[in-house]
Protein backbone atom coordinates (compact mmCIF):
# COMPACT_ATOMS: atom_id res chain seq x y z
CA UNK A 1 0.00 0.00 0.00
CA UNK A 2 1.67 3.37 -0.99
CA UNK A 3 0.51 6.02 0.85
CA UNK A 4 0.90 9.97 -1.20
CA UNK A 5 1.36 12.48 1.63
CA UNK A 6 0.95 15.95 0.16
CA UNK A 7 4.12 18.18 0.25
CA UNK A 8 4.21 21.13 2.66
CA UNK A 9 2.94 24.17 2.69
CA UNK A 10 4.58 26.95 3.11
CA UNK A 11 3.92 29.42 5.57
CA UNK A 12 2.05 32.60 5.18
CA UNK A 13 1.67 35.26 6.96
CA UNK A 14 -1.90 35.28 8.68
CA UNK A 15 -4.25 38.01 6.44
CA UNK A 16 -4.51 40.62 9.27
CA UNK A 17 -0.87 40.54 10.12
CA UNK A 18 -0.34 40.95 6.09
CA UNK A 19 -2.41 43.88 6.30
CA UNK A 20 -0.64 46.09 8.44
CA UNK A 21 2.51 48.44 7.45
CA UNK A 22 5.56 46.26 8.42
CA UNK A 23 3.15 43.36 9.18
CA UNK A 24 4.34 41.20 5.78
CA UNK A 25 8.32 41.41 7.12
CA UNK A 26 7.63 40.56 10.71
CA UNK A 27 5.13 37.64 9.28
CA UNK A 28 8.37 36.24 7.56
CA UNK A 29 10.43 36.76 10.28
CA UNK A 30 8.47 34.44 12.74
CA UNK A 31 7.52 32.12 10.46
CA UNK A 32 11.58 31.39 9.63
CA UNK A 33 11.86 31.36 13.59
CA UNK A 34 9.61 29.04 13.47
CA UNK A 35 11.21 26.76 10.52
CA UNK A 36 14.42 27.37 12.36
CA UNK A 37 13.06 25.65 15.49
CA UNK A 38 11.02 22.68 13.73
CA UNK A 39 14.69 21.65 12.32
CA UNK A 40 16.93 19.90 15.43
CA UNK A 41 20.29 21.14 15.18
CA UNK A 42 23.25 19.39 13.41
CA UNK A 43 26.45 18.31 15.78
CA UNK A 44 28.99 19.78 15.75
CA UNK A 45 31.71 19.10 13.54
CA UNK A 46 35.41 17.93 15.24
CA UNK A 47 38.08 18.61 13.25
CA UNK A 48 39.88 15.67 12.76
CA UNK A 49 43.88 15.51 13.99
CA UNK A 50 46.76 15.08 10.93
CA UNK A 51 48.82 12.63 10.60
CA UNK A 52 52.08 13.41 10.92
CA UNK A 53 54.87 12.03 8.39
CA UNK A 54 57.99 9.75 9.86
CA UNK A 55 59.76 12.76 8.98
CA UNK A 56 58.97 14.73 11.21
CA UNK A 57 57.51 12.79 14.20
CA UNK A 58 61.38 11.39 14.23
CA UNK A 59 62.72 14.69 14.22
CA UNK A 60 60.50 16.04 16.43
CA UNK A 61 61.18 13.42 18.83
CA UNK A 62 64.85 12.61 18.29
CA UNK A 63 66.77 14.49 21.22
CA UNK A 64 69.12 17.12 21.12
CA UNK A 65 72.65 15.84 21.15
CA UNK A 66 74.13 16.99 24.45
CA UNK A 67 78.02 18.15 24.34
CA UNK A 68 80.61 16.65 26.49
CA UNK A 69 82.27 18.24 29.51
CA UNK A 70 85.31 18.97 27.44
CA UNK A 71 84.06 19.87 24.55
CA UNK A 72 82.94 23.90 23.64
CA UNK A 73 79.76 24.74 23.44
CA UNK A 74 79.87 26.98 20.03
CA UNK A 75 82.41 25.15 17.35
CA UNK A 76 84.78 27.80 15.84
CA UNK A 77 83.61 28.22 12.17
CA UNK A 78 86.38 27.37 9.06
CA UNK A 79 87.99 30.55 8.63
CA UNK A 80 89.28 32.42 5.75
CA UNK A 81 91.66 31.62 2.97
CA UNK A 82 94.40 33.81 4.33
CA UNK A 83 94.25 31.59 7.90
CA UNK A 84 97.29 29.39 7.92
CA UNK A 85 99.47 32.74 6.94
CA UNK A 86 99.54 33.74 10.53
CA UNK A 87 99.86 30.13 11.88
CA UNK A 88 102.80 29.43 9.84
CA UNK A 89 104.40 33.37 10.67
CA UNK A 90 104.18 32.24 14.41
CA UNK A 91 106.11 29.11 13.78
CA UNK A 92 108.41 30.75 11.70
CA UNK A 93 109.21 33.82 14.44
CA UNK A 94 109.42 31.37 17.04
CA UNK A 95 112.40 29.27 15.11
CA UNK A 96 113.94 32.64 13.89
CA UNK A 97 113.79 34.99 17.20
CA UNK A 98 115.18 31.74 19.56
CA UNK A 99 117.71 31.48 16.92
CA UNK A 100 118.70 34.72 16.67
CA UNK A 101 119.17 34.73 20.97
CA UNK A 102 120.72 31.87 20.54
CA UNK A 103 123.37 32.96 18.00
CA UNK A 104 124.09 35.92 19.71
CA UNK A 105 124.86 34.65 23.18
CA UNK A 106 126.78 31.85 22.03
CA UNK A 107 128.79 34.15 19.78
CA UNK A 108 129.60 36.84 22.72
CA UNK A 109 130.02 34.18 25.13
CA UNK A 110 132.73 32.39 22.81
CA UNK A 111 134.38 35.68 21.83
CA UNK A 112 135.28 35.81 25.73
CA UNK A 113 136.04 32.43 26.01
CA UNK A 114 138.38 32.51 23.22
CA UNK A 115 140.11 35.88 25.00
CA UNK A 116 140.52 34.19 28.04
CA UNK A 117 141.74 30.75 27.38
CA UNK A 118 145.25 32.67 25.84
CA UNK A 119 145.57 33.33 29.68
CA UNK A 120 144.56 30.40 31.49
CA UNK A 121 143.77 27.60 28.65
CA UNK A 122 142.90 24.99 31.71
CA UNK A 123 139.53 26.77 32.14
CA UNK A 124 138.11 26.76 28.88
CA UNK A 125 135.69 23.35 29.61
CA UNK A 126 134.43 25.16 32.85
CA UNK A 127 133.86 28.28 30.94
CA UNK A 128 131.82 26.90 28.15
CA UNK A 129 128.37 26.71 30.06
CA UNK A 130 127.30 30.41 28.92
CA UNK A 131 127.40 28.49 25.04
CA UNK A 132 125.42 25.20 26.10
CA UNK A 133 122.83 27.36 27.46
CA UNK A 134 122.75 30.19 25.21
CA UNK A 135 122.32 26.78 22.50
CA UNK A 136 119.08 25.80 24.92
CA UNK A 137 116.84 28.65 23.46
CA UNK A 138 116.91 27.66 20.29
CA UNK A 139 115.46 24.40 21.14
CA UNK A 140 112.64 25.82 22.85
CA UNK A 141 111.69 28.28 19.48
CA UNK A 142 112.41 24.60 17.83
CA UNK A 143 109.44 22.61 20.41
CA UNK A 144 106.97 25.40 19.56
CA UNK A 145 107.65 25.78 16.15
CA UNK A 146 107.04 22.02 15.35
CA UNK A 147 104.11 21.95 17.23
CA UNK A 148 102.61 24.95 15.75
CA UNK A 149 103.38 23.74 12.65
CA UNK A 150 101.81 20.18 13.15
CA UNK A 151 98.32 21.79 13.38
CA UNK A 152 98.53 23.79 10.35
CA UNK A 153 95.68 22.90 8.09
CA UNK A 154 93.73 24.94 4.40
CA UNK A 155 90.82 26.11 6.34
CA UNK A 156 91.76 26.42 9.92
CA UNK A 157 89.46 28.93 12.03
CA UNK A 158 91.04 32.19 12.10
CA UNK A 159 91.16 32.51 16.20
CA UNK A 160 92.73 29.46 16.39
CA UNK A 161 95.53 31.24 14.07
CA UNK A 162 96.24 33.89 16.01
CA UNK A 163 96.85 32.12 18.74
CA UNK A 164 99.52 30.17 16.81
CA UNK A 165 100.88 33.83 15.73
CA UNK A 166 100.88 34.46 19.57
CA UNK A 167 102.98 31.30 20.67
CA UNK A 168 104.90 32.11 18.27
CA UNK A 169 106.02 35.81 19.09
CA UNK A 170 105.82 35.34 22.53
CA UNK A 171 108.71 32.15 22.78
CA UNK A 172 110.68 33.53 20.13
CA UNK A 173 111.08 37.45 21.51
CA UNK A 174 111.39 35.71 24.99
CA UNK A 175 114.06 33.65 23.67
CA UNK A 176 116.25 36.63 21.74
CA UNK A 177 116.19 38.90 24.77
CA UNK A 178 117.41 35.94 27.02
CA UNK A 179 119.97 34.98 24.48
CA UNK A 180 120.94 38.59 24.67
CA UNK A 181 121.40 38.53 28.38
CA UNK A 182 123.64 34.73 28.27
CA UNK A 183 125.82 36.54 25.72
CA UNK A 184 126.49 39.89 27.30
CA UNK A 185 126.72 38.01 31.22
CA UNK A 186 129.01 34.76 29.87
CA UNK A 187 131.10 37.27 27.83
CA UNK A 188 132.15 39.21 31.20
CA UNK A 189 131.58 36.47 33.27
CA UNK A 190 135.14 34.46 31.71
CA UNK A 191 136.49 37.30 31.33
CA UNK A 192 136.13 37.90 35.48
CA UNK A 193 136.56 34.18 36.75
CA UNK A 194 139.88 34.18 34.94
CA UNK A 195 141.48 36.86 37.14
CA UNK A 196 139.05 35.79 39.93
CA UNK A 197 137.80 32.00 40.37
CA UNK A 198 135.49 33.08 42.97
CA UNK A 199 133.21 34.56 40.33
CA UNK A 200 132.27 31.42 38.68
CA UNK A 201 129.24 30.90 40.96
CA UNK A 202 128.06 34.29 40.49
CA UNK A 203 128.46 33.95 37.33
CA UNK A 204 126.53 30.69 37.09
CA UNK A 205 123.54 31.87 39.23
CA UNK A 206 122.96 35.30 36.85
CA UNK A 207 122.98 32.82 33.49
CA UNK A 208 120.30 30.66 35.17
CA UNK A 209 118.21 34.00 35.65
CA UNK A 210 118.70 34.86 31.90
CA UNK A 211 117.75 31.29 30.99
CA UNK A 212 114.75 31.56 32.81
CA UNK A 213 113.51 34.54 30.58
CA UNK A 214 113.00 31.63 27.91
CA UNK A 215 111.94 29.36 29.56
CA UNK A 216 108.84 31.90 30.66
CA UNK A 217 108.02 32.32 27.00
CA UNK A 218 108.75 28.36 26.12
CA UNK A 219 105.63 27.99 29.00
CA UNK A 220 103.11 30.31 27.38
CA UNK A 221 103.87 29.43 24.20
CA UNK A 222 102.42 26.19 24.74
CA UNK A 223 99.42 27.17 26.31
CA UNK A 224 98.74 28.92 23.40
CA UNK A 225 99.62 26.86 21.13
CA UNK A 226 97.63 23.77 22.72
CA UNK A 227 94.49 25.81 23.48
CA UNK A 228 91.12 26.08 20.77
Amino acid sequence: VVVLTPPPRPLTPPRHLASLPGGAAKARKRSRGESAAATPPSPPQVPRPRRRSSSSSSNHQRPLPRPSPGSAMVTAPAGPEYSPFFAVMGASAAMIFSALGAAYGTAKSGTGIAAMSVMRPELIMKSIIPVVMAGIIAIYGLVVAVLISSSVSYNMPLFKSFLQLGAGLSVGLSGLAAGFAIGIVGDAGVRGTAQQPRLFVGMILILIFAEVLGLYGLIVGLILSTKG
